[in-house]
């Protein structure tokens, strides 16, 4: 990809589809998308179409981390503009299910 510059406006409408296309990574365990499980912290991107997702688990010994991670680089292939994945494993805050989105809630049975 080209060095261009975005506007602002541009890198929240790209940052969008990231995440629409994120909710497309499923946790293998819990059979729900990592955006509505609240695993996605942080998404930025930076001219050239370097993405960085900086993101939890909901174990720290998860054995699927792997697996979640190249679903990723996947699923961010179809976004034109990235360029570069890189994915970034964070622990703190720590998960919790406070961080769930409703439907993922009602799809666990969770309060």
């Amino acid at each position: 990809m080209s060095e261009e510059t975005w506007t602002q406006e541009e890198i929240d409408e790209i940052k969008e589809r990231i995440l629409e296309a994120l909710e497309q990574v499923i946790d293998p365990e819990l059979g729900i998308d990592i955006v509505n499980l609240g695993l996605i912290y942080e998404v930025e991107l930076f001219n050239g179409g370097h993405c960085l997702v900086q993101m939890t688990l909901t174990t720290m010994g998860c054995p699927l981390a792997d697996v979640i991670t190249e679903q990723i680089h996947a699923a961010l292939k179809e976004v034109p503009e990235v360029s570069e994945t890189e994915v970034k494993l964070v622990w703190y805050p720590a998960w919790s299910t406070d961080r769930m989105s409703r439907y993922a809630r009602i799809a666990l049975g969770i309060r």
